[in-house]
């Protein structure tokens, strides 16, 4: 078995493991998954220790995405399921690694670009960037104490700080193009929180990129280096979806809102300013470097 071309998707059933699937397979590599649902001999489920050992023995890659939905009102029902579907999933693989005879090379488990705070002064990266405080940003401490926590010597672990996902068939932007046709489309609050954000090709890239480049450790920002306000990206997204103006929603109703459709107010009013430096100082180069053209391309039906 080419071990260096075959990967293990572990919670591969939403937006951004569905997409995964589809790229690395269209780029060759074997592609085995680890969820909720495991059958068949390139599958487990979260409940099969065995099953994960099989699956994951002899990949080159381990790409960890579970984790529950954040966007939900955070009751202490949700906030346990938040944290044990993104800590318990982390843990139960790094058991299984450390069984595994042959165990992959790189371990790239889902983190948050939430972790760092409500930034509007200057871009937080990975070196010195400074971490919030809140539930989310606790969620996201406690995912990377055990990817760290967890005892493989052999692999190579490296948390993702992914900033907000966009793309054509789900991801974090049907809702902003829903506000704007409807008219709605205005800045969110007083518009100046910064919207960090990554395209998912250039996250598939990105994954690919980091699994090549061994001397890449520890955290890494996953983001586009243009980061713009709130106000500016639904600029560019009122324009790509041909909305002609869009009423701003202040912070107030905004507030009453998130409790009627049962999410959050951070999701929109934090600003994230997520700097990219490990990425760039590597020499990674993006494939949709705009947030401008990414969304007119999202737009008119492509990736």
């Amino acid at each position: 078995m080419d071990c260096t071309k075959t990967v293990v998707v572990a919670g591969a059933s939403g937006f951004i493991g569905t997409y995964l699937r589809r790229r690395f397979r269209e780029d060759g590599w074997t592609v085995r998954t680890i969820g909720r649902k495991g059958t068949g001999s390139a599958a487990a489920g979260w409940d099969d220790d065995a099953g994960m050992v099989r699956v994951l023995n002899g990949a080159g890659l381990v790409v960890n995405l579970a984790g529950r939905s954040v966007s939900c009102r955070y009751n202490r029902r949700n906030k346990a399921l938040i944290m044990d579907s993104r800590v318990a999933t982390t843990q139960a693989l790094g058991r299984a690694i450390a069984q595994c005879p042959e165990p992959p090379s790189t371990w790239l488990n889902a983190s948050t670009g939430t972790i760092y705070r409500d930034a509007r002064d200057h871009p937080q990266p990975e070196t010195d960037g400074e971490l919030g405080s809140g539930f989310s940003v606790d969620v996201a401490k406690a995912w990377e104490a055990a990817l760290a926590a967890a005892t493989t010597p052999a692999t190579r672990k490296i948390p993702l700080r992914i900033a907000i996902v966009l793309g054509r068939r789900g991801g974090a932007l049907a809702p902003f193009a829903n506000l704007a046709r409807l008219g709605l489309g205005g800045h969110m609050g007083d518009g100046g929180q910064k919207f960090s954000w990554i395209h998912v090709e250039d996250l598939y890239r990105s994954i690919r990129f980091l699994h090549a480049r061994t001397d890449v450790t520890g955290p890494v920002n996953v983001a586009s280096p243009d980061v713009v306000s709130n106000r500016e990206m639904m600029r560019l997204v009122r324009r790509a979806y041909g909305a002609r103006f869009g009423l701003p929603t202040p912070a107030w109703l905004l507030r009453a809102g998130a409790v009627l459709i049962r999410t959050e107010t951070e999701l929109v009013l934090k600003s994230r300013w997520v700097q990219p430096q490990k990425l760039l100082d590597a020499g990674f180069v993006y494939s949709q470097p705009e947030l401008g053209r990414a969304l007119l391309q999202i737009a008119k039906g492509r990736e």
